[in-house]
């Protein structure tokens, strides 16, 4: 008599295992995404990925070999991933549909069979013709550049024991099945076992493998997230379809910080770099409007200047409205209980509209004070003047306290013409100011608000 075969039930969401069903999942709260999947029977088979298996070593007689990154062509695209492809990582590029993360992949992979090695391109979702016809659009060609359109993993593993790749890109992660796993493709259980058998490789073979993720509706990677942990690198690829530009950043990397920002151009043949974002951000901010003023944030180590937007105008309601975007709600409502209780502002019965220009998203303490200052700009209906700027952090008793690398943010807002800079005044301390720009220093939010709408 055959034996029955074991099942449970995934959560398609977050991976929480289950023996029955439930319609909610205790673990992440979603529902009606339990779903019955066989468990794999105990075959006693390996791994597919033939990796190299290492052995126990004592710390001291480890070798600490420098892998060589490998550089492509994309400036921006070197600067997230940490300084270039660091072989035998493996890297996740989320993105919405449609974004573009299959056309940075093509071109990062002409570029690097042109020059760096050789590439095998796997694609779940295209044909090879498909693959071709966008590749002739946006001027690819590479002798070492291969096109293997499978689904099956028991069968792209021996094609990459065969070619031999120095680069693998999967697209995507989503449409792969793992030969020993009857789930459907995309689930949790796939998408796991999966990943596992391409870090395998990617370790024991030093290939250097990109994989790309689908993204759920919130704007996460689709699966369990117990993937994001087991890759070296996570990139989001972001920007807004009917607009041309378009956002990568690193929320993970073992290989290089996370703080960067690569910003790049869709145009007709292909992705173009944007090597000097600040002025893409500025160039259609509109003279002589109130609720605007400009900060110097640091993207990693690329400053940017960004225009902050605000609009203030009286409720009609009950309760005032506060919306933001690019920017932390929770940020913009405290610095506007601030503004309130230690410059004088009447806020409580304004509804707010804040936004940061060119769809960047802020996040670092040192963009305070542009925030209150566009505030009261649009409160007072005061503009600021076209060629000032605004640095420091914001704190509670309304002081505004010191932040990092001043002379890098200074020489950014001098290079693109700003005059004057509104700056901590304990930055001022051995700080060298170059020719060109006045630098002001400030200890409370009254202060700045006195001296910039005197």
């Amino acid at each position: 008599m055959a034996k029955k075969a074991k099942t449970e039930f995934v959560c398609q969401s977050c991976g929480y295992t289950s023996p029955k069903y439930l319609g909610r999942c205790p673990n992440c709260g979603a529902w009606n995404q339990m779903v019955e999947e066989i468990l794999p029977q105990e075959t006693g088979k390996k791994r597919l990925s033939s990796a190299i298996t290492s052995q126990p070593q004592r710390l001291k007689e480890v070798d600490l070999e420098k892998e060589p990154r490998v550089t492509t062509d994309m400036t921006e695209l070197n600067r997230v991933l940490g300084g270039g492809v660091v072989p035998g990582s493996l890297v996740l590029i989320g993105g919405d549909p449609g974004i573009g993360k299959s056309t940075l992949l093509l071109q990062m992979s002409a570029q690097l069979a042109a020059k760096r090695g050789k590439v095998l391109y796997v694609s779940g979702e295209e044909s090879a013709s498909q693959i071709k016809m966008r590749a002739e659009r946006l001027g690819v060609t590479a002798d070492d550049f291969y096109l293997y359109p499978e689904t099956d993993l028991g069968q792209i593993i021996p094609v990459i024991d065969h070619l031999k790749p120095d680069f693998v890109i999967i697209d995507s992660i989503q449409t792969m099945q793992h030969p020993e796993i009857t789930s459907a493709a995309g689930s949790v259980s796939q998408v796991r076992e999966v990943t596992a058998e391409l870090m395998q490789l990617a370790k024991g073979k030093q290939i250097a493998i990109f994989i790309v993720g689908h993204v759920t509706k919130e704007g996460a990677i689709a699966g369990p997230r117990m993937l994001e942990h087991m890759v070296d690198t996570v990139l989001y690829f972001e920007g807004d379809r009917h607009h041309a530009y378009r956002i990568l950043r690193a929320v993970k990397n073992r290989f290089g910080s996370t703080n960067e920002l690569g910003i790049f151009e869709m145009e007709e043949n292909g992705l173009e770099e944007v090597l000097n974002p600040s002025e893409v951000f500025l160039e259609e901010r509109l003279a002589g409007s109130s609720g605007s003023a400009i900060v110097v944030s640091m993207e990693g180590t690329r400053p940017i200047l960004v225009e902050v937007q605000a609009l203030v105008t009286p409720t009609m309601f009950g309760n005032a409205k506060r919306t933001t975007a690019g920017l932390d709600y929770n940020r913009v409502s405290l610095i506007m209980a601030v503004l309130e209780k230690r410059a004088g502002l009447l806020l409580q019965n304004q509804d707010a509209y804040l936004k940061a220009a060119g769809g960047v998203k802020l996040d670092e303490p040192a963009i305070d004070l542009a925030i209150a200052v566009s505030i009261a700009s649009s409160y007072q209906e005061k503009e600021t003047q076209a060629t000032e700027c605004f640095i420091g952090e914001l704190g509670l008793t309304g002081e505004i306290r010191r932040v990092n690398r001043m002379e890098q943010r200074i020489q950014e807002a001098q290079k693109l013409g700003f005059t004057k800079i509104y700056i901590p005044k304990n930055n001022l301390e051995g700080l060298k100011v170059p020719a060109g720009i006045t630098v002001v220093g400030v200890t409370t939010i009254r202060e700045t608000l006195q001296k910039v709408f005197h």
